[in-house]
């Protein structure tokens, strides 16, 4: 049962196309797994519907709807294949890995593997973490906020358990250490405004090398 969610000011934003692209795919995610978050969803983009019916209308070139539709018409542009194995993913990381092709996991720690996601943004570093099986992440910080949404598997930490479709927004200096189930592998979306710092006695030699590297 999923039990962390958007808070209202983030789905408000997500419904008027106002929150950041990272984080719209952090929130987009959330939303193929929850059907009450999705249910909320709905909710805004009525009340925005309305808001929208009593504005003032505002004239458009005659050929713009032709336009639209050429587009949709256009073959490839969005159509989206989902690739054996990974039918449970949400469709908007299909379509960001169907453009970029398998994960490219680069190791981090023995127990931590990244995958970064090609976005386009400068603000947000967007990325898939692999915990395994009862491993743990170094304790660290965050310099700036990060979404964290469980795709598959588990994780705790000081603060709780985490299961598929939660989502975490953590933010600037708080302090957590993430510790995979045992029974298997923890696979999360990640989108961090700021590089994370470690803490630990040993792992803050590890952070010259975790440097911010927007896509």
């Amino acid at each position: 049962m999923i039990k962390h969610h958007p808070d209202d000011n983030l789905l408000v934003e997500f419904s008027a196309g106002t929150l950041a692209f990272a984080q719209s795919i952090a929130v987009s995610s959330h939303l193929h797994f929850c059907d009450h978050c999705r249910r909320r969803a709905e909710r805004l983009n009525s009340i925005g519907a309305n808001l929208m019916s009593d504005c003032d209308s505002v004239a458009v070139s005659e050929d713009l709807l032709d336009k639209v539709f050429s587009k949709l018409d256009q073959p490839g542009k969005t159509e989206v294949r989902v690739p054996k194995g990974r039918s449970k993913m949400p469709r908007v990381i299909d379509k960001l890995l169907t453009q970029q092709g398998q994960p490219r996991w680069q190791f981090l720690t023995p127990s931590l593997d990244m995958a970064r996601l090609h976005t386009g943004q400068q603000e947000f570093e967007v990325a898939l973490h692999r915990i395994k099986a009862g491993g743990s992440v170094a304790e660290h910080d965050h310099r700036g906020t990060e979404i964290t949404l469980v795709l598959d598997g588990s994780f705790s930490d000081e603060n709780g358990i985490y299961h598929e479709g939660d989502f975490l927004m953590r933010d600037a200096g708080q302090v957590h250490r993430p510790l995979a189930s045992r029974d298997a592998p923890c696979i999360c979306l990640s989108v961090v405004a700021a590089p994370v710092r470690m803490t630990g006695k040993f792992t803050r030699l590890l952070n010259p090398f975790l440097s911010f590297k927007p896509q």
